[in-house]
């Protein structure tokens, strides 16, 4: 992962390989069972009501721990959202019984292990942001994983791992290089398939999703997780 990470920017991990990353995925149902308890994002400029969250910040030591900080606003500027951006987002907490799970803590803890060395002059402490999203679609009602299109999240590195996918069509994850190129094209289709992203590198988005079977609905939960140097603020 690393190896690939340096090489070309991201590296996307199977479910089985992720498996072993995370020592397996303990009580992974009663975690992915938690993406139908999140409340509607407010704060879609476009009006949309696809997209659902909650959201939690942690610091991430360069020793190895995690501790939880205060819930708080997410803020990307509109140099890297420029559909939400530039404004403090109020999401639901994340459950304290999902922040600490072991599949969230092994998670932030690969994280860890695998970023700081790949960082030049690595900080002593992480910024890092936990996302828990699920994208709704319905019959002529797209539903958008990235409505602000092909993107950064004006972070160090994205980690973004499928928990579940239901009824998708679609939902194709695309990496470009900053100049436009395109770098790779990939689905997520296992639970716990994942992809690590050198956010200083490349951009990433996600094609629209829509039903697979008229008549039922479709949603795609991830989990997004995001390191940022403590001492720098994002945009």
């Amino acid at each position: 992962m690393s190896e690939k990470i340096e090489a070309e920017g991201f590296a996307i991990v199977s479910a089985g390989q992720t498996r072993d990353l995370l020592g397996g995925l303990p009580d992974w149902a009663a975690f992915a069972d938690s993406w139908n308890d999140l409340g509607v994002d407010g704060f879609m400029a476009d009006g949309g009501r696809y997209r659902r969250r909650r959201f939690a910040a942690f610091a991430g030591g360069a020793d190895g721990t995690i501790a939880r900080k205060p819930h708080q606003p997410h803020y990307q500027s509109r140099d890297y959202n420029a559909l939400n951006g530039g404004v403090q987002r109020w999401f639901e907490p994340v459950t304290d019984a999902i922040a600490d799970h072991p599949v969230t803590q092994a998670v932030l803890k690969a994280g860890l292990d695998l970023f700081l060395p790949l960082t030049l002059d690595p900080p002593a402490a992480w910024h890092v942001e936990l996302h828990q999203f699920r994208i709704e679609a319905h019959d002529g009602e797209a539903g958008l994983p990235t409505p602000e299109g092909a993107h950064r999240d004006g972070v160090d590195w994205v980690i973004v791992m499928l928990v579940e996918r239901h009824n998708v069509a679609s939902g194709v994850t695309d990496i470009f290089a900053p100049d436009g190129r395109a770098l790779g094209s990939f689905t997520l289709t296992e639970p716990g398939d994942a992809v690590f992203l050198d956010d200083h590198r490349v951009l990433h988005g996600v094609t629209a999703i829509s039903p697979l079977a008229p008549g039922q609905d479709a949603r795609r939960d991830v989990l997004v997780v995001t390191f940022r140097r403590e001492d720098v603020e994002e945009g």
